[in-house]
């Protein structure tokens, strides 16, 4: 991709420009407290795909529990889960914890971008973000808002995963010798406050007199592809030892406590040959209840069964009703089955 004489002019300004603003106008957001390398990678993994706000208290609570990174690395995973609830992509809590492990075998956290980016679960991102910030490595981290804001102000109209690339390599060159965390988070502040992706506030934009765009034109936006959709037969079994869990073992919510499910819906004869295949003979089919749940590119049509039986086979874990979504992590997709518990 070629780029001008202008644009290496701007770049280079960016610096200059931005962490005067930065300086003035930044959020007063929990994870700007210190530059601690552990806070950092626990933000910038809650931060994936996840709003800041819904972000705050969950990153409070976390580290409140879990302070340290060993602390982390020794957590029961029952715990992690249920700190994790309600953030979504629970991969994201297990590859955390992969990597503090990963840490604490080592003797301490890797201080370049090289050791970061072997870290379970973190990518050219998240090595950026921790290296900069928490140790003021001249290294950038361009995600969607980093994107958004250099393709309005060089109207460039390349597809977001080359621009990706392109603004990580040119970025390397205009890194600040000092205040390198800064610059990095002056770039993500911007896209996130000021050139957001609809209707963004031009005026206020400390670029505006660069920017060859001023509008959301760009970036060029990805189709919108639809919702693959799937039938789910959901079995909330109520027996003599609690309630019947499984472990989800694949896809989406893989690792998450869930109601043993099938993924089709299930008539009545096939319902109880499905149940005594699980090792339930004497049960009682006491509602059905339909759901749907939405994740971004899923959706999930359920029917959950609500089944009170004498049988407690061992293929299933068994929890007290009133623990399930409390001291045991359920995620939301699952968790509105509770209500009906009573």
């Amino acid at each position: 991709m070629n780029y001008s004489i202008e644009e290496q002019r701007v770049l280079c300004a960016l610096p200059d420009l931005l962490l005067p603003w930065y300086a003035k106008n930044k959020r007063d957001l929990p994870w700007r407290a210190d530059t601690d390398p552990y806070r950092i990678l626990v933000s910038e993994i809650m931060l994936q795909q996840t709003r800041v706000e819904a972000v705050k208290e969950h990153y409070v609570r976390f580290l409140a529990s879990l302070p340290t990174v060993n602390a982390l690395a020794s957590c029961p995973k029952e715990k992690l889960m249920k700190l994790w609830e309600g953030l979504g992509y629970y991969s994201r809590a297990l590859n955390l914890q992969k990597a503090a492990q990963q840490i604490v075998a080592a003797g301490g956290f890797p201080k370049t971008y090289e050791g970061l980016l072997s870290l379970a679960g973190v990518g050219t991102y998240t090595a950026g973000a921790v290296a900069s910030i928490a140790f003021s490595i001249p290294v950038p981290a361009v995600d969607g808002n980093v994107v958004r804001v250099l393709s309005r102000l060089f109207g460039n109209r390349e597809n977001q995963d080359v621009l990706r690339k392109y603004y990580t390599d040119r970025l390397t060159g205009v890194y600040p010798k000092e205040n390198c965390g800064d610059f990095t988070q002056s770039l993500m502040e911007l896209g996130a406050t000021v050139c957001l992706p609809r209707s963004p506030k031009c005026i206020l934009c400390p670029l505006f007199a660069h920017c060859l765009t001023k509008s959301d034109a760009l970036p060029m936006r990805k189709p919108k592809y639809e919702r693959k959709k799937v039938d789910l037969t959901v079995f909330v079994l109520l027996t003599p030892k609690g309630v019947a869990l499984t472990t989800r073992d694949n896809g989406v919510l893989k690792g998450m406590k869930q109601f043993p499910n099938e993924e089709r819906f299930l008539s009545v004869q096939e319902l109880t040959e499905r149940l005594n295949s699980f090792g339930f003979e004497n049960f009682t089919v006491l509602s059905e209840r339909p759901h749907r749940h939405i994740f971004t590119h899923l959706e999930w049509n359920m029917k959950a069964f609500f089944i009170k039986t004498n049988d407690a086979p061992l293929s299933f874990s068994y929890y007290p009703a009133e623990t399930i979504g409390k001291e045991i992590a359920l995620p939301s997709a699952f968790r509105w089955c509770v209500e009906f518990f009573d």
